[in-house]
Protein backbone atom coordinates (compact mmCIF):
# COMPACT_ATOMS: atom_id res chain seq x y z
CA UNK A 1 0.00 0.00 0.00
CA UNK A 2 3.12 2.50 -0.33
CA UNK A 3 4.14 4.03 3.08
CA UNK A 4 0.80 4.92 5.84
CA UNK A 5 1.91 9.05 6.29
CA UNK A 6 -2.05 9.25 7.79
CA UNK A 7 -3.52 7.95 10.41
CA UNK A 8 -6.76 5.56 9.21
CA UNK A 9 -8.57 8.06 11.46
CA UNK A 10 -7.60 11.11 9.29
CA UNK A 11 -8.30 9.18 6.09
CA UNK A 12 -12.05 8.03 7.09
CA UNK A 13 -12.61 11.89 8.17
CA UNK A 14 -11.81 13.01 5.19
CA UNK A 15 -13.43 10.13 3.28
CA UNK A 16 -16.70 11.38 5.14
CA UNK A 17 -16.37 14.46 4.09
CA UNK A 18 -16.51 13.98 0.94
CA UNK A 19 -19.35 11.71 1.10
CA UNK A 20 -21.21 14.14 2.72
CA UNK A 21 -21.14 16.77 -0.12
CA UNK A 22 -18.09 18.48 0.01
CA UNK A 23 -15.52 19.06 -2.85
CA UNK A 24 -12.91 16.85 -3.03
CA UNK A 25 -10.87 20.27 -3.82
CA UNK A 26 -12.12 22.10 -1.04
CA UNK A 27 -11.71 18.88 1.19
CA UNK A 28 -7.92 19.32 0.07
CA UNK A 29 -7.28 22.18 0.90
CA UNK A 30 -8.79 23.07 4.11
CA UNK A 31 -7.09 19.58 5.45
CA UNK A 32 -3.89 20.42 3.28
CA UNK A 33 -3.30 17.32 1.48
CA UNK A 34 -3.35 16.85 -2.61
CA UNK A 35 -6.41 16.32 -4.17
CA UNK A 36 -4.29 13.64 -5.98
CA UNK A 37 -4.08 11.70 -2.30
CA UNK A 38 -7.77 12.07 -1.30
CA UNK A 39 -8.61 10.59 -4.81
CA UNK A 40 -6.41 7.60 -4.09
CA UNK A 41 -8.23 6.95 -0.54
CA UNK A 42 -11.47 7.30 -2.28
CA UNK A 43 -10.57 4.78 -4.75
CA UNK A 44 -9.11 2.25 -2.45
CA UNK A 45 -12.44 3.01 -0.56
CA UNK A 46 -14.50 2.06 -2.79
CA UNK A 47 -12.42 -1.01 -4.20
CA UNK A 48 -12.14 -2.37 -0.09
CA UNK A 49 -16.50 -1.56 -0.11
CA UNK A 50 -16.84 -4.28 -3.36
CA UNK A 51 -17.92 -1.02 -5.71
CA UNK A 52 -14.74 -0.81 -8.28
CA UNK A 53 -12.85 -3.99 -9.51
CA UNK A 54 -8.98 -3.78 -7.72
CA UNK A 55 -7.19 -5.24 -4.92
CA UNK A 56 -8.24 -4.56 -1.25
CA UNK A 57 -6.52 -2.98 1.49
CA UNK A 58 -6.39 -6.67 3.01
CA UNK A 59 -4.85 -8.22 -0.16
CA UNK A 60 -2.47 -5.75 -1.11
CA UNK A 61 -1.17 -6.47 2.44
CA UNK A 62 -0.99 -10.24 2.18
CA UNK A 63 0.61 -9.83 -1.27
CA UNK A 64 2.91 -7.20 0.54
CA UNK A 65 3.67 -10.23 3.27
CA UNK A 66 4.12 -12.80 0.79
CA UNK A 67 6.41 -10.87 -1.27
CA UNK A 68 8.58 -10.05 1.65
CA UNK A 69 9.22 -13.89 2.82
CA UNK A 70 10.32 -14.91 -0.86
Amino acid sequence: MGRRGYPAEFRRKVLDLVESGRSVADVARDLGISTETVYAWRRQDRIDQGLAPGLTSTEKSELAAANKRI
